[in-house]
Parts: structure tokens; sequence; C-alpha cells
């Protein structure tokens, strides 16, 4: 069995490879900057700042890794500042790459974004058009992306862009869309709610980092679900699952984004400039090229998966709603504004 480093294993996707890869056999050593709660025979964690080369190099001396697995981020909603998101997600990604590359480590795996564009392109997205990132997040990723293309000649570095990854557990910008659900309120969507936007099963993403490590060379993959509904089937979907009172309810588009933007400018909004130019479009990912080469293909829709993790936040609601030392994506984001919006409903 191999010894793998997965950095950003305390929180949601990082937590979900960290478990696979230890139910798979594996050990596992995590760097995050939040605290591990898992324990395990295989498993080491480190609490600490991929920012910090020493802290980087020093596990890297103190361990052989067959590969590493870059999960780790720093988000919109769960930084402090933008200075603390683009060093992490920038300067951590080049400790990590350099460390591999000094250390002799053959292989990184790195999870990327769809947030590297933010508008309907008109057709399902491929890995060989040109990023157009609108915020600060994506265009942090797409420097990782950049810096990490620079590293190709001396290690494997293969890529996977998601979309937003959903499964037990993950509640973000989620957990308010389960808050109005439980709460039977209406669900509102951006125009007629006919747009889709597609999501990433974690197990399904999971399998995609494991099968990288097999493909020789270095490369980008884009990955997603089959069959997306729109945005309307798939909350009428958690609703029926829930059996709970709500109804999808329409704003009109142009005001809808306005008051987005407003709201975004006064910092009363968990929305940013990339949620409200794709709330009320089109964003797909052509899955065609991991298909092919990696031999990978999705497991679950977007509704299935979506309802996974209403089920999971309905069941520990109280328990979620009380999180504080967590990744973003495993607490609550707040809801700000939109508190009003459920009030109304």
């Amino acid at each position: 069995m191999s010894h793998f480093l997965v950095t950003g294993a305390s929180g949601f996707f990082g937590g979900v490879l960290k478990h696979r890869l230890l139910a798979e056999g594996h050990s596992v050593v995590n760097i995050d900057l939040v605290h591990d709660t898992d324990q395990h025979e295989r498993l080491t964690s480190i609490q600490g700042d991929l920012r910090n080369p020493e802290l980087v190099n020093q596990t890297f001396r103190d361990h052989q890794f067959a590969a590493v697995f870059h999960c780790a981020a720093m988000l919109a909603h769960g930084a402090m500042n933008d200075t603390l998101l683009w060093t992490s997600n920038v300067d951590g990604t080049r400790n990590v790459a350099e460390a591999c590359r000094q250390f002799g480590v053959p292989r990184l795996v790195f999870t990327s974004t769809n947030c590297l564009w933010a508008s309907n392109l008109g057709h399902p997205v491929r890995e060989d058009e040109t990023p157009a990132p609108i915020e600060l997040y994506g265009r942090s990723k797409l420097a990782a992306e950049q810096l990490l293309a620079g590293y190709t000649s001396d290690l494997s570095v293969l890529t996977l862009r998601c979309p937003t990854i959903i499964d037990s557990g993950r509640l973000g910008l989620l957990a308010i869309l389960f808050e109005f659900i439980q709460d039977n309120k209406k669900v509102w969507v951006v125009g007629g709610g006919m747009n889709r936007y597609q999501f990433i099963y974690a197990q399904d993403l999971a399998t995609a980092c494991i099968q990288a490590l097999d493909y020789r060379g270095s490369e980008i993959f884009h990955i997603g679900s089959d069959d997306v509904k729109s945005l309307r089937e798939v909350y009428e979907a958690v609703i029926r699952e829930a059996g709970s009172r709500s109804r999808v309810a329409s704003l009109p588009k142009g005001p809808a984004i306005a008051a987005m933007k407003l709201a975004h400018a006064l910092k009363i909004s968990p929305l940013g400039p990339y949620h409200y130019q794709m709330i009320a479009e089109d964003f797909l990912f052509d899955t065609t090229k991991i298909r092919n080469l990696l031999h990978w293909k999705p497991t679950m829709t977007n509704e299935q998966m979506l309802v996974r993790a209403y089920q999971y936040y309905a069941e520990k609601r109280a328990e979620i709603h009380a999180r504080t030392d967590v990744s973003a994506h495993s607490k609550p984001a707040s809801m700000g504004v939109i508190r009003l919006l459920k009030w109304i409903s």
C-alpha cells in the first residue's frame, strides 16, 4: 500500500478523499489549517499552514510520499481578507510543488474549479478553452494552475477542474438552501430556474483522483455529473424527498442580479460575482476527455447527491449550526441579507 499527502484533509472533500484512501489500505498525512478530528493508525495529521515552506519541507523530509493530492484551498466566503486567500491558494501551492520537486515525489493531483469561468459559453466547456475568471478565488486557482505548469518537466501534474462538490456533509452556501427547505419556505430561482448547473459527487471525484495516479504525464481534466436537469427540477426533487411544503418560486432576473450585486458591494451577502453571474445561466463541463483517458464515469445525478446532502443537514441541523473551528464547506455560510428573503418567504 502507498503513502500519500492530502492537503486540506480536515475539510470537506479532502476529508472524503482521506477516508477513501484509508479504507483502501493506504496511509495518509494531512496538512491543514484546521484541526483534524479524525484518528486512524495510518493517519498522521499536522495542523499547519502550507504558506510556511519550513513546515512543508520538514513534512516531506519525514515522509516518503508516492503522490500528493493538493486539495487545500481558501474560499472567498471562508477567507478573512483577500491577501490570505491569494497567498493560501497560490503561495501554498508553490511550496507544495517545490517540495515535490526537491524530494522526488513523482505525481501531484490538484483539484481546481469551474470558477475559472463566470459566464455561459453556450456549450459544455472543454479543457482547451481559455479561462476567464472574474473574482479573486477563480483568479487564484488559475494562477495556481499556471504555476504548476512550470513543474511538469520534473513531475506529473494532474489537474481536475471541478464544479460544486456534493455529498453528505457538504454545507457552506448549500446550508442556506437546506434551511429554507426544512423550514418550508419558498426556494427562489432567478428567472424561470430552467438553467442547468453541473455538480460532482464527492466519491466520483475521489475515484478520479485515484485513477489519475495511473496516468503517465501531465494533463488537465474537466469533471462533472451526467444528465444535468434544470435547477428548478433539482430543487423540486429535493423538496419532494424532504416532504417539505416548500415550493420553487421565481425572481425576475434583472432586478435579482442587480440586488445581488448591491448586496455584495455592501458586504451583506455571501454571494459574490461568480454566484450572481452563474445563478441564472447554464454552465456545464465537457467530460469527454476524462472518460476517454482515465476511463472515468459519474455514478450520481445532481438530484441524488443533493438529496444526500440535504438528509445529512436535516439530521444534524442543531450540531451543524453550533460548529466553529471547521472548514468553510463543513459549516453553514453566513446568510446575511438572505435572511430577509427567508423572512418574507
